[in-house]
């Protein structure tokens, strides 16, 4: 499945990363004229791998 880009999220807590500034300026440039901020591409981003994460039990 593809990554897609949504729109707003709810119920939120603060937690400080620390991010490559070239990784920051790539992600920034992705959503140049888009209705995403850094944070709800971050949070999807993370929700994407999570749900795509290989795991051992797959291949059983």
């Amino acid at each position: 499945m593809a990554f897609q880009l949504k729109e707003n999220r709810k119920e939120t807590e603060n937690k400080t990363i620390r991010f490559p500034v070239n990784l920051i300026e790539r992600i920034e440039k992705a959503l140049e004229n888009k209705n995403v901020t850094f944070s709800s591409f971050v949070i999807q981003a993370c929700e994407y791998a999570l749900e795509n994460m290989y795991s051992p039990q797959d291949e059983q």
